[in-house]
Formats: structure tokens, sequence, C-alpha cells
């Protein structure tokens, strides 16, 4: 696992997807990444903000990419993060904390004018439920709203060792649940692969 700011970089930058990791039809958000040396943080007023990394997170990368409208369909907005922790017990706590967040804040807002609410979450730890594959897991669930368009929303956060992996999908119009959960999930597979490849595990 990375134990200096630099190789945490290095690592988050070669995991963290970029759009055509998604699919071939993905292109780059505006914002397209996170603004550097920052973290995403749930404030107390239940507001999703970009702060400076704390004492105990080496590394932290957002990259923000979108499925433009198209053929009827609305426009599908996804994330992947990824950020290292200084100790496993510390990417353990992120993994509780979002665990708990949905209990806090009922609603929460991610950017101006844009909502998610009506969350529920659970964690997988490894060897329960089908998770064999990752140290930890939690999923939160809910609705996306954006005006009067009312959406779903996924959350998959998952921990190997002392780093977390994200990915997020807002749904739209024309796209059911299934296929927005078939977008996380390959999401979320092929950054663990990646991150396996890079601290040089079998995958």
């Amino acid at each position: 696992m990375p134990s200096t700011k630099g190789r945490a970089e290095a690592l988050a930058a070669a995991v963290a997807l970029q759009p055509q990791g998604w699919g071939a039809d993905f292109r780059a958000q505006r914002p397209a990444v996170s603004t550097p040396a920052t973290v995403a943080v749930l404030d107390g007023q239940c507001l999703w903000e970009r702060h400076e990394l704390p004492h105990n997170v080496l590394a932290s990368l957002s990259r923000y990419s979108e499925l433009p409208a198209a053929g009827g369909k609305g426009e599908v907005k996804v994330s992947a993060a990824v950020t290292v922790h200084t100790t496993v017990r510390d990417a353990d706590e992120q993994l509780a904390t979002t665990l708990e967040e949905p209990l806090r804040c009922r609603q929460q807002e991610v950017r101006t004018g844009e909502w998610i609410y009506k969350l529920i979450s659970t964690a997988s730890p490894y060897g329960q439920g089908n998770n064999n594959y990752a140290d930890d897991q939690v999923v939160e669930i809910g609705k996306y709203l954006t005006g009067k368009n009312e959406q779903t929303y996924g959350w998959f956060v998952t921990r190997l060792g002392t780093v977390t992996l994200s990915v997020s999908v807002k749904g739209a119009k024309g796209y059911s649940d299934k296929e927005l959960t078939t977008f996380a999930s390959n999401a979320n597979a092929a950054m663990l692969t990646r991150l396996e490849s890079e601290l040089g595990g079998n995958s």
C-alpha cells in the first residue's frame, strides 16, 4: 500500500476511471476532475464540499463523467473517486461514516441545485452477501433531484486495505434501475482490477 503522498497520488490517478472507462459513449463533465489536494466532505449543513486533505489522507481524486442524452433518453451523470488513507483504520472509518451519513442527512446537496434524498445504506464486509472481492463495501441508494426531475441514485464505496474506491450514478429518463446498477458495478469492478494490478495483485 502507498506510504507517501507521491505514490498515493500516482495510484489514485491510475485507478480513478476516465470517461472511456465507463463506456465508449461517455464524456467528461465540466469540471472533469476534483480540485487537487482536496477530499469530498459532507458538512454540518448536509452540503457536499471539497476540503483540504486531512492528516490521515495521503491523496484523493474524483473524476466526473456523463453519458449524453440521446435517442429519447436523458443524461446520466457518474463519478469515480479514489482515496488513499494512511492506515486501514482510517479507511475503515470512512466506510463507517458513509454508512451513517443517510441517518444524519436525509437530504444532501451534491452541487448547486442538485440533491439526493430518500437515502438508505447497507454494508457488506468481506465474506458477507456477495462480497468476495474487497475488505468492505457500503452501498447507498436513493433519489437524485434536479428541479422537479427525480431519478434513481446509487453510490458504491469499496475498501481494499488503506484505499477506498467509490462510484456514483445519477439516473436519467429512459434508464432502468438495472442498467444504472450495471454501470456502477462494472465501474467498481474495473477500478478494483486496476487497483490490484497497481499493487501487484493477481487479477
